[in-house]
């Protein structure tokens, strides 16, 4: 049966309305009930491909109320000690509709369990994302999910150092410290302002007239006047992407071990990278960034030996060289900004040092990375990887496990098994050991040839900078500055200039780096990235504990958590969060443009979803 509530009912909808029956309370309160009663949305919902648990309560999407986040929190304070906790779980029918949830449940008021249709080690690094920024159950429900004018996509309610004060569209965005933070450190500047200006030049020339306090993506043209500056300091972002020469073992002479080791050999990837890219890239040491947890366990990169890469070919009856086509596709990438500068000085390269005649061929994308993955490309190739996660999984797994694809041709058994039992452990102290052995397997094969590390996302994301007074300053390698343990001596306001303004700060349905950084100052998640790092701890749960094949992650939440409206942080919260992404059939499903991508990305595909 439809249940009525009155409107009064409604309007505090935030952790008040969960007990049929709290006209009394209001009554005590001296309040009148209003006589208007409405059909809300509380029937159980049982849909194809998902149940939801009895006691679920979601405001129909068609009708959002207009209510800021504030003014429910008194009477929420007052009535929250007399309400009985609902909680909510949802789950899929089964895993056939091809994502990787199975389950998500509040068991109790602080605890959330989410169940996986299959194991994954990487689970903490991808709850750390932005996009999944804990915002109030009710707030979701009160702004219906998103849409055009809603409110949820400019005002959003955390529980992080900062809230949102105002946005002035085209200007900038003014956040203020939340006296209410539960971190141990609160933000250490009362004043936090975002604004932008897509000319670099320009943003340089605001930092030195003092009128901003740190700026993003420095031109790498200008890493020298930055750093000829006594009044500013330049900070390099920790690479989180490859450049790698690939190369596939079923085609001669690649078929041959001695002759990829002599390949490694015989590159000078330092002058590679001096010739070849802006400044701010760098060799790299492995195929996975050093700043990723395990991505440099094991030795390093063999060095520049052409000495002994001629005597591999000597070995093999291949002195006199050999001929072989070089290809990349016509595009440039933030792993690689100058593809042909990168390509002529391999080839340079090889024909000096092993007399090895190089054609350089280029392609269209599409058909580039079909011939690359199916492995019929001849020859060697240039390819990159950026992280779609700060796992060494993202990065190993999927070009050497057992599910790569078949670009460097036939797989090699110590490295799966190196990376099974790495994907079996949960935690970082115990994967090390598995990752060094799969480091040094990589090494010791030559799969391929790790080149350089460079930008995440662009190639002029590789510094940023401050004024020299800024303590605390930081470059995250996923852009994802936390400024709230920033200060500057003496002044109450920290200024940041990006390059562009946020899309929306509902960050669910956004992958805009401005957006995610703005929405990472408000917004927290149960686990965060350490600040300048990619490695993560937790955040809003204590703790996310697996089970034994990794299947079932169990997070604790951290008790008096308070939200930006000043309502306490529950299990329902956590749920309600991911339910309205994951399931397309929820009426919260919609966000800004109703993409939610980095779900998608990250956990696979929707419940109840048309689109493949």
């Amino acid at each position: 049966m439809m249940a009525s509530k009155s409107l009064l009912a409604q309007l505090f909808n935030k952790k008040t309305s969960r007990l049929v029956g709290i006209s009394w309370l209001l009554m005590a309160l001296g309040l009148e009930l209003l006589s208007g009663c409405a059909a809300f949305g509380v029937t159980q919902r049982v849909r194809a491909g998902a149940t939801v648990t009895p006691g679920n309560q979601v405001t129909p999407a068609s009708t959002p109320l207009a209510i800021e986040p504030t003014t429910v929190a008194a009477t929420s304070a007052l009535m929250a000690s007399a309400l009985p906790f609902e909680p909510i779980a949802v789950r899929a029918t089964d895993c056939s509709y091809g994502g990787e949830f199975k389950a998500i449940e509040a068991l109790d008021v602080s605890t959330v369990r989410f169940s996986l249709c299959a194991p994954d080690p990487a689970f903490l690094a991808k709850i750390a994302f932005p996009a999944f920024g804990i915002q109030p159950k009710e707030w979701l429900e009160q702004t219906g999910g998103g849409g055009t004018g809603s409110q949820l996509l400019r005002k959003p309610v955390g529980t992080g150092p900062y809230k949102l004060s105002v946005w002035k569209p085209g200007e900038e965005l003014d956040f203020e410290a939340f006296k209410d933070y539960w971190g141990a450190e609160k933000a250490k500047t009362p004043s936090l302002v975002f604004r932008w200006n897509i000319d670099s030049a320009q943003r340089l020339l605001e930092l030195q007239a003092g009128t901003a306090s740190g700026i993003d993506n420095v031109n790498s043209a200008d890493f020298p006047t930055v750093e000829a500056d006594s009044n500013l300091t330049l900070l390099h972002r920790p690479a989180l992407n490859i450049l790698y020469l690939g190369m596939n073992n079923t085609q001669p002479p690649f078929d041959n071990e001695k002759v990829r080791q002599a390949l490694a050999l015989a590159i000078d990837r330092q002058k590679l990278v001096d010739s070849g890219f802006p400044a701010g890239y760098e060799v790299a040491s492995n195929f996975t960034p050093c700043t990723i947890p395990n991505g440099c366990a094991g030795d390093s990169w063999v060095l520049f030996d052409p000495l002994k890469a001629k005597a591999l070919l000597k070995e093999e009856d291949l002195a006199d060289g050999f001929e072989i086509d070089l290809t990349y596709q016509d595009q440039v990438r933030g792993y690689m900004p100058r593809p042909d500068l990168v390509a002529k000085e391999i080839k340079t390269q090889l024909w000096e040092n092993l007399k090895v005649q190089v054609r350089i061929r280029t392609m269209e994308e599409q058909a580039f990375t079909q011939a690359v993955d199916a492995g019929t490309l001849n020859g060697l190739y240039l390819l990159g990887w950026g992280a779609d996660y700060p796992d060494v999984s993202n990065f190993l797994d999927f070009h050497f496990g057992d599910r790569a694809s078949l670009q460097f041709g036939n797989k090699f058994d110590d490295i799966v098994q190196a990376l099974r039992g790495g994907a079996a452990q949960p935690d970082d102290a115990r994967r090390k050991p598995f990752y060094e052995a799969a480091n040094n397997a990589i090494l010791q094969h030559v799969p391929m040839i790790p080149l350089s590390h460079g930008g995440w996302a662009l190639s002029d994301s590789l510094a940023v900078a401050y004024a020299k007074a800024v303590q605390g300053a930081q470059a995250s390698p996923l852009s994802l500055e936390a400024f709230g343990s920033m200060s500057i001596p003496g002044k109450d306001r920290l200024v940041w200039m990006q390059a562009a303004e946020p899309v929306s700060l509902y960050c669910a349905d956004e992958t805009d780096v401005e957006s995610l950084r703005a929405c990472s100052q408000v917004t927290e998640s149960l686990y965060r990235y350490e600040p300048g790092g990619a490695a993560v701890q937790p955040a809003l749960a204590e703790a996310c504990e697996p089970n034994g094949d990794l299947t079932v992650w169990t997070c604790t939440l951290r008790k008096g958590v308070l939200f930006q409206d000043g309502t306490n942080l529950d299990a329902n919260d956590v749920v309600t969060t991911f339910w309205v992404q994951w399931d397309a059939a929820n009426p919260l499903h919609r966000g800004d443009k109703g993409f939610f991508l980095y779900f998608k990305s990250l956990w696979g595909g929707f419940l109840n979803s048309a689109r493949p």
